[in-house]
């Protein structure tokens, strides 16, 4: 079963357009965000995996569905977990919520890859701990 992980935010003017609602785009800032904490709630940062593992996690491709806006001041909560491996990749499931309430929800690829760019194998620690 995989791990949940919660990261919650407020929503600042400057994530929003001219009406107050969030810019499409600034969803991706918050599930990067979420993402990064989940991270780091393990123990590891971007910067340990390229020193202790020789690998970054990139973004291969992300399919998001916005099913109701998030406003001004609102708080947010999303909710991280992997849904499957590969030797080298995940697909991490993102729900963002208002107040319980689902306003959107993501599928992002997640490729491990070495200092080159190429696809590297996903170290056995990160998997097992993102898994538990």
């Amino acid at each position: 079963m995989a791990k949940k992980f919660s990261f919650s935010t407020k929503v600042y003017y400057e994530d929003t357009d001219a009406g107050g609602v969030v810019y499409y785009a600034n969803y991706l800032k918050f599930l990067e965000r979420a993402r990064s904490e989940a991270i780091y709630s393990l123990g590891f940062t971007n910067s340990s995996l390229l020193e202790t593992y020789g690998i970054l996690l990139i973004v291969k491709s992300c399919n998001i569905e916005y099913k109701k806006s998030a406003k001004f001041e609102d708080t947010i909560e999303i909710i991280s977990k992997v849904k499957s491996f590969t030797k080298t990749s995940c697909i991490m499931k993102q729900t963002i919520f208002r107040q319980n309430e689902m306003i959107s929800d993501a599928d992002i690829h997640l490729v491990a890859v070495d200092r080159n760019g190429k696809p590297s194998k996903m170290p056995e620690d990160l998997k097992k701990k993102l898994e538990v």
